[in-house]
């Protein structure tokens, strides 16, 4: 009767939580619904671009948010799955001549790629500075031979690479199975905003699976999460690959925005990824979102200001941010909060 007793007044935490999950997920799908619809009917046609745009960032900077911030792998190779996604996607569209396929192609390739390299990196045990050396070794590769690509020697099927110019004509989102009915720059914003709800989702049930949860012990203790029987290869092989799909992600939803082109390798964004993910904060899914659209929306609007070098603002924010702000700005305004939530109880 005691033990009965006892473990009735246990409250069922697993359950709490798995509800609060559910809330925010259903309601963070629901406000992306809501953003799809009605924000296009009050914005420019040029904004609302732009604003595709920064959303494709926002699900890069959450792919290195995952990889980064939570498993502890620090991969400078995120602009890779980026471009391969951009790429795969006009490839495949263009010689499939229907979207789906690239769609698909957008995802799949990245996180094929991604599964040769973390085979080698993770396999090989190879430490964490050394795989940010790696990773940006290919993106550098990467970069280098889609800029020599000019010429009618460089086509995959029916599509000419283009060089530092480009896969020209990147073909816009249509109605799966319909390629003539492709879809208007609004309704591919809609699809952006679910995707990056989607994408976020995704994240979350993967950070609330057991392996999601084995993936954050590693990061704190790898040894010691290897000596309790886990397989730590496997699980940062998972969170690699996963990272390297939200980023192929990106570059699709990039690639209907603005032309394909080896900028997407570029050090620029490699750099741009890891500053929004510090500033927003590591550890969070929420701080590399913030991160990402704070500069950009800074970045834009000294860009066309054309009185400073945004590039020089940029350089300096990271610098304020390592300096007083190491955790970042999500994490330090959360603590900021629950200490004036404490204060007023007191």
């Amino acid at each position: 009767m005691t033990s009965s007793a006892t473990t009735e007044r246990i409250p069922d935490v697993s359950a709490k939580a798995f509800s609060s999950d559910s809330i925010i997920m259903t309601s963070t799908l629901l406000a992306a619904i809501v953003v799809a619809v009605i924000f296009p009917m009050f914005a420019q046609l040029y904004t609302v671009i732009n604003a595709t745009i920064f959303i494709s960032l926002c699900v890069l900077s959450l792919s290195l948010g995952l990889v980064w911030g939570y498993g502890g792998i620090f991969c400078l190779g995120q602009a890779v799955f980026f471009g391969l996604g951009g790429y795969a996607y006009a490839i495949a569209s263009l010689n499939a001549g229907e979207t789906t396929v690239g769609v698909a192609a957008a995802i799949l390739v990245p996180m094929f790629f991604a599964g040769l390299v973390g085979h080698f990196i993770f396999w090989g045990r190879i430490g964490d500075v050394y795989v940010g050396v790696i990773t940006l070794t290919i993106t550098l590769i990467f970069s280098q031979l889609l800029n020599g690509s000019a010429g009618d020697a460089y086509t995959i099927g029916s599509v000419p690479l283009g060089g530092f110019n480009g896969i020209p004509m990147t073909p816009q989102l249509n109605i799966p199975g319909q390629p003539p009915n492709t879809l208007s720059t609004e309704v591919i914003f809609g699809v952006a905003v679910v995707a990056l709800a989607l994408a976020y989702i995704l994240c979350r049930l993967f950070l609330s699976s057991a392996m999601g949860k084995t993936m954050v012990a590693i990061r704190e203790n790898e040894t010691r999460a290897e000596l309790l029987g886990y397989d730590v290869r496997v699980i940062k092989l998972v969170t690699f690959v996963i990272g390297a799909g939200l980023a192929g992600l990106a570059g699709m939803l990039f690639a209907n925005s603005l032309t394909v082109t080896p900028n997407m390798f570029s050090l620029s964004i490699t750099a741009q990824i890891v500053i929004w993910v510090l500033i927003g904060g590591r550890g969070t899914l929420l701080g590399p979102l913030v991160g990402c659209v704070l500069i950009q929306v800074l970045t834009t609007a000294l860009g066309t200001s054309g009185f400073i070098n945004p590039e020089m603002i940029l350089g300096g924010v990271l610098i304020v941010f390592v300096m007083f702000v190491p955790s970042g700005l999500v994490p330090a305004l959360r603590a900021l909060f629950m200490r004036l939530a404490g204060h007023r109880e007191g």
